[in-house]
């Protein structure tokens, strides 16, 4: 292994930059609860098991000069664009938590998230919990090692991101969109229930003074969202799992129409 390493140590660099890049910003991996040696090494391994398939398209390498830095450079930047589209896919489910944290009452309540590694509501952090769940259960991770790393050296080098940088646009932009589209999806029955409640509290408060509801809503509010929660889950978990699926097949529609059209 060691052997076959050092014969191919250009190249094994250029592959093994990428895959740090992409481990730095994928979600679960890119936090700091992971040290920073399994990284590494997670990294390593990963290029060596893809240095085969590698090697019999690739150019060779002479010597390390001014353009094999930019190479280096341009591999790094595609292993951050890997692991920040799936970073997207995620923060969905934080902004859809944030979206009715705050008719829950609980928008105050925020904390370190230490998956996302921001601050973030409470509905965010649970939500992002599931989402994280999903994905193991899904194989999210094996998919993007096994088939997101190997059809990503196939289809893009740095030359490619010059090439395609239209296409590389509009994909990150379509799915800056889709972050907000998917979070509405999400949230809308949340949302929506929560405002027929405090709509039907306001009713009544006006109708009946007496009762007092505007004291009781707050309570009456988290109840029912735990509620509706509870009842919406199965749902949420069965689209989370879509959008993982649709999430994976666009970056590989990417990848091949950037083989195809070089």
């Amino acid at each position: 292994m060691l052997e076959k390493i050092v014969a191919t140590a250009p190249l094994f660099l250029l592959v093994a930059v990428r895959c740090f890049a992409m481990i730095r910003t994928a979600p679960l991996l890119s936090s700091s609860a992971v040290p920073g040696v399994a990284k590494i090494a997670l990294a390593g391994f990963s290029a060596y098991l893809v240095l085969p398939a590698v090697q019999s398209y690739a150019q060779p390498i002479d010597s390390y000069n001014l353009t094999y830095i930019f190479i280096l450079l341009g591999e790094g930047l595609i292993g951050v664009i890997t692991g920040f589209y799936i970073t997207m896919i995620f923060a969905a489910f934080s902004s859809a938590g944030q979206f009715f944290s705050l008719q829950m009452g609980f928008s105050a309540a925020e904390s370190y998230d230490a998956l996302s590694q921001v601050e973030n509501p409470l509905m965010g952090q649970y939500l992002n919990l599931i989402a994280m769940l999903i994905f193991l259960q899904v194989k999210g991770f094996q998919t993007l090692f096994v088939t997101g790393i190997t059809k990503s050296f196939t289809a893009l080098n740095a030359f490619s991101i010059i090439a395609g940088r239209e296409d590389f646009l509009a994909f990150m932009l379509k799915g800056l969109t889709d972050l907000f589209l998917d979070a509405m999806m999400i949230a809308l029955p949340m949302i929506a229930s929560l405002f027929l409640v405090t709509t039907s509290m306001g009713i009544l408060s006006k109708a009946a003074p007496q009762m007092n509801l505007l004291s009781e809503g707050l309570p009456i509010t988290i109840l029912v969202s735990f509620f509706l929660l509870t009842q919406l889950l199965p749902v949420m978990t069965s689209y989370f799992g879509v959008l993982f699926e649709r999430a994976f097949n666009k970056l590989g529609t990417l990848f091949t129409s950037l083989m195809v059209g070089s």
